[in-house]
């Protein structure tokens, strides 16, 4: 389960909830420009543009949970069970990606959703792993940059592209649901409305807040899509960057799994094992981690995109409190 956004207040921000039985090795990665990634079912691919994400790393290979290049184009996989539906029979290899090679092929070489969608609209997903240890993840992506967003979705009926003015993705259903599901909301207002029962009723609210009174409150990534979406568009804050990235996260808190309020089909714990905001305009990646609400920041400095292999940051997770 997982929750991203798009965010513009003065520059573009891109948040990302990862929510999660277990790690997945999880660190932020840099992949600089001309890093060559080998490819499944094409040749090596040669980086042009540097990136910087969450990712485990494995045989030098950056598997990325989402990023952001340095156009500023963001990009997350989340997770979509049951309607994911990959190639078993690769008709153009030339088009072929594996599902893990998405998100560096399009942040590698376009810089802009226009270009992503390009691509994307030729692209086969083929059903191929990247390890027998490591199984294929039945995802969907969001791909946005300051002015747009769209979703790929490559299901039984096929590749899906869908423009995502909502700028908002989480899970099941496909996309499409979530589009008409949110109709069912556009009551809910930060504000008490004035009178009651079509001002037939001369009784006052009691509290402020009521407006909002129908904002789904329980974890389904439905009730994530509409929390988000009223949450973003009424939000206000100052546009200088540290009151932007608290934003995001407090947006991003409103949607997060606490540890016991989600329990899997496994009898495992779902918990946000970390939330990202990403500063699109300057490169900057900020994180924080389920045991460790400090954040952290990361930026994509000219050297890093310019080094000569992967950098790899392993994650702050013991919590820091300060003591006056």
């Amino acid at each position: 389960m997982c929750t991203a956004f798009t965010f513009v207040n003065g520059n573009f921000y891109f948040g990302r909830n990862m929510d999660i039985e277990q790690g997945f090795g999880e660190k932020v990665v840099i992949t600089p420009r001309n890093f060559l990634l080998p490819m499944k079912l094409q040749p090596s691919f040669t980086v042009r543009y540097a990136m910087i994400g969450m990712a485990n790393v494995t045989d030098g290979y950056p598997l990325y949970a989402e990023a952001v290049n340095e156009k500023g184009l963001c990009m997350a996989g989340l997770y979509f069970p049951q309607n994911a539906h990959y190639s078993q029979t690769v008709k153009n290899s030339a088009n072929a990606l594996a599902p893990y090679e998405l998100i560096p092929y399009v942040l590698g070489q376009c810089d802009s959703v226009a270009q992503a969608e390009s691509l994307l609209s030729e692209t086969e997903v083929a059903d191929v792993a990247f390890t027998e240890n490591l199984p294929v993840a039945p995802l969907h992506w969001i791909v946005s940059d300051r002015n747009r967003s769209i979703v790929a979705e490559f299901t039984d009926e096929g590749r899906k592209i869908y423009a995502n003015g909502y700028g908002v993705l989480t899970n099941n259903p496909p996309f499409p649901f979530h589009t008409e599901n949110i109709r069912q909301y556009l009551n809910l207002s930060a504000e008490n409305t004035t009178g009651g029962f079509g001002d037939r009723l001369s009784a006052s609210y009691f509290g402020e807040g009521m407006g909002a009174i129908g904002l789904p409150g329980d974890f389904s990534s439905a009730s994530r899509f509409v929390r988000t979406v009223f949450l973003k568009y009424m939000s206000d804050c100052d546009t200088d960057t540290l009151s932007c990235v608290s934003q995001v996260m407090h947006i991003l808190d409103s949607v997060a799994m606490v540890r016991g309020s989600v329990v899997t089909s496994r009898r495992l714990y779902d918990i946000t094992r970390y939330s990202c905001c990403i500063d699109a305009t300057n490169a900057d990646y900020y994180y924080k981690t389920y045991s460790d609400n400090s954040i952290t920041k990361v930026s994509l400095t000219d050297n890093r995109k310019n080094q000569s292999s992967l950098e790899i940051l392993p994650l702050f997770t013991d919590q820091k409190i300060v003591v006056r």
